[in-house]
């Protein structure tokens, strides 16, 4: 019996973007070159970076591919460089991040189970050796999130209160006028 499979994959791949998405439309686009650091990605670059995250998997995949060793790493490392350098307004930076997370999302809920459960072997000296195609696609969420930490991070930097903090903040004050 199987509790969780590819169409939660990808809901809850589309509730994680959409919360991202929400944080791109709140912060001002003057603020999108905003660094927390010199060493840092900008507010813009993360956005892209994020855009972009899902793209391994989805090519891992949708390629079939079960031995990480089959895998051109700086090819695609290079890709992405590239892909992350082209300059970005706000707008063109959130119809990218809905437009990557479109195609991952859809890909992703077509995935049967048998594949989700296909094991791919790992690169040479990795721990374990080998991975369901159901953990790797687990991955794209759990990067997305790490950097959407970040993001919200560099909100509170420039000034603002993240969204999920004012909404946690108003079902507390919520449930506190309940209770009187």
């Amino acid at each position: 019996m199987t509790y969780y499979g590819a169409k939660d994959i990808a809901a809850a791949f589309r509730l994680v973007r959409s919360n991202t998405i929400q944080i791109a439309n709140e912060i001002p686009e003057d603020q999108y070159g905003f660094k927390p650091s010199k060493e840092s990605r900008s507010v813009g670059q993360t956005l892209v970076h994020i855009a972009l995250g899902p793209g391994f998997q989805h090519h891992i995949q949708s390629s079939k591919i079960n031995d990480l060793k089959l895998v051109n790493f700086p090819d695609l490392m290079q890709k992405v460089r590239t892909e992350e350098a082209k300059p970005r307004d706000k707008a063109e930076t959130i119809a990218f991040l809905k437009a990557e997370g479109d195609k991952f999302a859809s890909f992703v809920e077509s995935l049967s189970d048998s594949f989700l459960a296909e094991q791919v072997a790992m690169p040479p000296g990795a721990t374990p050796a080998t991975k369901s195609r159901f953990e790797m696609l687990l991955s794209p969420k759990e990067h997305e999130m790490h950097h959407r930490g970040q993001l919200m991070t560099m909100q509170r930097m420039i000034g603002q209160v993240p969204h999920l903090t004012r909404q946690m903040n108003e079902r507390m004050a919520q449930m506190a006028a309940a209770k009187k």
